[in-house]
């Protein structure tokens, strides 16, 4: 029987089984097939937080979920389509993100007797099999039977054959989606070259996966989903944290100066060690350090000598070097803190997402201790983030805190990425000399910018003090005075506060002008709110959409934009952050909607809310 063959506007699908059953690995290779055909997409990870959790466990389940469309998309889906389960555990966790009437594809060796108790199901309860999935499209196969018959010819242990089930569960998915193997064959050579076995079987079992789509009577229905309409040029699909890792890259090379990354692991952000210590060849160093002060003492210590110095961390991380950057703010020396939110506080949900350090890179230091504070809104945006963040830093003589969080550090979509000439150049000006008229080397006499001179270490006739301790205004002499400290710590405020004129004015993301409702957004929001707003819009409904890059100092016209409006809406996740500075900065009646949940905001619930905030007199 002829395949019958049906055209798709989207997808969304969640992988999703325990965490040895490679379903990152599974929703990361479809999701590059997918990146190459040209179609538009958006990944949503789902971590487990434990390490190891019990295998069949609720605690234990791994999903991957990946939304593609040949339309424009800015979010990974709200529901999915097609859920492929491993085993009882992950339906149980998943099921109630898939739409009614979608599919469920299923491990049937994953709802044995034992994977339902690991799952809570009541004795005798199989969801399989009680018709409790009658709204569902149920897909069966015993995808961990029909792998070992596939590799039976290999020497290879029951438990080493095993691990190549989520190869069999795409070949499937990329027959089912009329999709060419031949990348993820290549990937898998690439990565398994020196490991023949292990290569052939998951190779083998890749194709059985296909063929058992395309030989069994059971399905006859494909689907096709065509190429994205968007602006033309060469696209790559990239993850938020390389491509922040990128933006530091490009940074370093434009700027001309080395890069010097001292860090210290935790999730999420340890990708951009990762990442950064692959790339030498770009003057890059990297240190892993003992803690978290360390590695931003060394940080500090190569900006002090003539390095970009960089950190990254998450919020427990952040907590730990508030001190150190109290003394980068004392030095005015550039430094960039990337801090990739989690869920907290303390440990917190260490794999899930969170927008909750906003006051803490406010605020979060003793004494006044004022830091410029970005942030980056999506995946791609990381890399201009990044870019951005470094050229203040420099051109300003001051640390900078990059926010980013888990939901943007490890989702992924389509970048058009620049060239390098079309990148703004980063000027370093080295005091190398006394200027005309010094007699005597001053580490603080400044620029119209309020920015002291930046000396390296060393250079003849220009020595000078640093260290923790107030300094006397234009000297840098230590000082106690009290009228001095009161003026220099104006002085920091007002240097940042004047970078407001160095950066671009805050533009809508859409809508008009004036009118009843804006939507004001900072971080990975973005997506979500952008979807609702153009939804909102497309049905006659008066909203517009903004979305804070620079979010200390604010964009000069920002307040204008804030008052041409009846109500202001602020979604965030976390318990109202960036609300408190906006009524407190410029005196508007904002309105909160918030989530901390540890999962992004959905389309719909933020369509309900901006409703909500229309209809208040």
């Amino acid at each position: 029987m002829a395949d019958q063959q049906e055209v798709l506007n989207e997808v969304v699908i969640k992988f999703a089984g325990d965490s040895g059953d490679g379903m990152q690995l599974t929703g990361s290779q479809f999701t590059n097939n997918t990146a190459m055909l040209g179609l538009d997409l958006a990944t949503f990870p789902d971590f487990p937080a434990e390490i190891r959790a019990p295998i069949g466990t609720l605690p234990g389940v791994s999903g991957f979920q990946l939304r593609f469309s040949s339309d424009r998309i800015f979010t990974p889906g709200d529901e999915c389509d097609v859920l492929v389960a491993m085993n009882a555990a992950a339906l149980k966790v998943n099921l109630k993100s898939l739409k009614k009437g979608g599919r469920i594809i299923a491990n049937t060796d994953g709802f044995d007797s034992k994977n339902l108790r690991l799952a809570n199901y009541p004795d005798g309860v199989n969801p399989l099999e009680d018709h409790s999935l009658d709204s569902y499209e149920v897909v069966t196969m015993d995808v961990t039977k029909m792998t070992r018959e596939a590799l039976k010819e290999i020497q290879m242990g029951t438990k080493e054959k095993d691990r190549a089930k989520n190869m069999f569960v795409l070949g499937f998915l990329y027959w089912m989606y009329n999709r060419d193997m031949d990348n993820t064959i290549t990937f898998l050579t690439e990565k398994f070259g020196k490991k023949p076995e292990i290569l052939e079987s998951n190779i083998k079992a890749l194709r059985s996966g296909y063929n058992y789509g395309d030989t069994t009577e059971t399905f006859t229905h494909r689907f096709i989903v065509e190429k994205a309409k968007m602006e033309p040029g060469t696209y790559r699909s990239i993850m938020g944290n390389q491509a922040l890792a990128y933006g530091l890259i490009a940074a370093g090379q434009k700027s001309g100066l080395p890069l010097f990354l001292g860090s210290y692991p935790i999730t999420p952000a340890s990708d951009i060690l990762h990442e950064l210590s692959r790339h030498k060849s770009f003057g890059i160093k990297t240190f892993q350090a003992e803690d978290e002060i360390a590695a931003i003492a060394s940080a500090i210590g190569a900006s002090y000598g003539g390095n970009f110095g960089l950190t990254t961390t998450s919020g427990p991380g952040m907590a730990l070097k508030g001190e150190a950057m109290g003394l980068a703010v004392m030095l005015e020396i550039p430094l960039l803190i990337v801090d990739v939110q989690r869920g907290g506080p303390s440990t917190g949900l260490p794999t899930k997402t969170e927008q909750s350090d906003l006051l803490q890179a406010y605020y979060g230091r003793n004494g006044e201790c004022p830091m410029p504070v970005i942030s980056a809104s999506t995946p791609s945006d990381c890399f201009e983030a990044a870019y951005e963040a470094v050229r203040i830093s420099i051109q300003h003589m001051t640390p900078v805190i990059l926010l980013s969080d888990g939901y943007i550090a490890n989702g992924a979509e389509p970048w058009k990425f620049p060239k390098s000439e079309d990148l703004k150049p980063i000027e370093v000006n080295f005091k190398t000399q006394l200027w005309e008229g010094e007699d005597k080397f001053q580490p603080y006499l400044r620029d119209e910018k309020l920015v002291r001179p930046w000396v390296i270490p060393g250079t003849a006739g220009l020595e000078h003090r640093i260290g923790g301790l107030e300094k006397q205004n234009i000297t840098g002499n230590i000082s106690y005075d009290p009228d001095n400290h009161q003026l220099m710590v104006k002085i920091r405020q007002e240097k940042v506060d004047k970078i407001a004129q160095h950066i671009p004015h805050q533009k809508l993301d859409s809508g008009d002008q004036k009118g009843k409702v804006l939507v004001l957004g900072w971080g990975s929001t973005y997506g979500a709110i952008k979807s609702a707003c153009v939804e909102l819009r497309a049905n006659g409904f008066p909203v517009s959409h903004a979305h804070l890059r620079y979010v200390r100092p604010f964009p000069e016209n920002l307040g204008d934009i804030l008052r041409n409006f009846d109500h202001v809406l602020i979604p965030e996740l976390n318990n109202g952050q960036l609300i408190k500075i906006i009524r407190d900065v410029y005196m508007v009646d904002a309105k909160g909607y918030n989530k901390i949940m540890g999962v992004p905001f959905t389309r719909h619930e933020l369509i309900d809310a901006i409703k909500a905030v229309a209809e208040e007199k």
